[in-house]
C-alpha cells in the first residue's frame, strides 16, 4: 500500500470518527456527488524545481505572476511573520519581503491580481481560524514588488520591504468557520474564500474587493461544494483560471476541477458543478494549488523543506 493510500484512509477513518452520520446534500447549491476515478484532464503530475529558501517549511499557497516572467509567490502557515516568499519554476530563491502594514494572524492562502491599468497585486488570505475564536478575519492586498538582482537569495534576516498593504475585515453568517482558500476573480476583483471542514461541505463565501473601509464586512455565502474525498469539505487551497472559466481546488492530497458550463450566466453558476478528480502527485501536506498564465497549466507544492514543485499540463 502506497504512502498516499494509507494517508487517505487515515483522513477516512478520521472523518468516520469526527461525522456522526452520513451528511445529505442541501443548503445554497448544494450538491450530491458521486466520487470519480482521476481524470483525464491532465498530463501526469511531474516535479519541475524545489523551493530552495531555507525560510519557506510550510508552503500554504502558491500564485503566478501575471506581470513577471516564472515568478511565483508563497507563504508559510504557521509560526511565519508578515514575509511572502518569490521563487521561479526551478525553486531558486527570488527573494524575500516583509509585508508593510500587515499583520500574521493566521496566514492561508495567497493569490494574484492584474488589474485592468495592468497593475498586478498579491493577495494573502489571513483566514485560519482553527479554534474558531476571531470574530473578523483580514485579506490583503499589496503591489506586487519586483524581482531583481537585488532581491535573489535575500531571507528573513536580510528582507526587502513591500509598498504598504491595504486590507479588507470580513466576518461570516452564524459560525466562525476556519478556511485555507483564497480565491479572486480575474475580471471582477470578487474574493472567494472557501472554509475547511471534517464533516461538513466546504462553505463559498464571497467577498466584495472594497479595499481600506473602516467596517467589517460581511461575507455572503453563496454557495456549498463537497470534493470527491473523504472527508469532504476538508478544502485547503485552490485559484480561478485566468479566462474566469475554471476553478481548481485541493486538499491535503488531491485536486479537483470545476468547469463553468457554456451558456452560463453568472460565474457562481460553477459552484454548481460537480468537481472532477486530477492527480497532483506526491503531496505530503498539500495546502497550495494554482494556475499558470495560461490556464492550461497547474503548479502544486507541499509542506516541507525543498518542497517538490509539481506541474501539471492540460492534454
Amino acid at each position: 500500500m502506497s504512502s498516499k493510500t494509507i494517508a487517505k484512509f487515515s483522513l477516512f477513518v478520521i472523518w468516520l470518527l469526527v461525522s456522526a452520520a452520513a451528511f445529505s446534500g442541501c443548503g445554497i447549491h448544494s450538491q450530491t456527488q458521486i466520487r470519480k476515478n482521476a481524470s483525464d484532464l491532465f498530463q501526469p503530475p511531474k516535479v519541475i524545481g524545489r523551493i530552495a529558501s531555507p525560510d519557506v517549511t510550510e508552503a500554504s499557497g502558491i500564485a503566478v505572476s501575471k506581470c513577471q516572467s516564472d515568478v511565483f509567490w508563497t507563504l508559510n502557515d504557521s509560526g511565519d511573520d508578515a514575509f511572502i516568499y518569490a521563487f521561479n519554476s526551478a525553486g531558486a530563491n527570488l527573494g524575500t519581503w516583509r509585508v508593510t502594514n500587515a499583520k500574521n494572524y493566521d496566514w492561508e492562502d495567497i493569490a494574484e491580481y492584474k488589474d485592468a491599468k495592468g497593475q498586478c497585486f498579491v493577495y494573502i488570505g489571513d483566514i485560519g481560524d482553527n479554534g474558531g475564536k476571531r470574530d473578523f478575519r483580514t485579506i490583503y492586498r499589496v503591489a506586487e514588488p519586483p524581482v531583481s538582482a537585488e532581491s535573489n537569495n535575500k531571507t528573513r534576516t536580510n528582507a526587502l520591504v513591500t509598498a504598504p498593504a491595504e486590507s479588507i475585515n470580513y466576518s461570516t453568517d452564524a459560525m466562525k468557520l476556519d478556511s485555507e482558500t483564497l480565491l479572486v476573480h480575474p475580471t471582477t476583483g470578487d474574493i472567494y474564500v472557501l472554509t475547511k471542514s471534517r464533516k461538513d461541505p466546504s462553505s463559498v463565501f464571497k467577498i466584495a474587493p472594497a479595499f481600506g473601509a473602516n467596517d467589517v464586512q460581511k461575507a455572503v455565502r453563496v454557495a456549498e461544494i463537497k470534493v470527491p474525498s473523504v472527508p469532504f469539505g476538508l478544502v485547503t487551497g485552490g485559484d480561478i483560471s485566468p479566462d474566469g472559466r475554471r476553478v481548481v481546488l485541493c486538499d491535503y492530497l488531491d485536486g479537483y476541477e470545476l468547469s463553468l458550463p457554456a451558456g452560463a450566466n453568472s460565474f457562481d453558476d460553477i459552484w454548481k458543478q460537480q468537481p472532477v478528480e486530477i492527480d497532483l502527485g506526491d503531496r505530503d501536506t498539500g495546502e497550495a494549488v494554482g494556475y499558470g498564465t495560461d490556464g492550461n497549466t497547474v503548479f502544486a507544492t507541499t509542506e516541507g523543506k525543498n518542497a517538490p514543485i509539481i506541474e501539471l499540463i492540460r492534454k
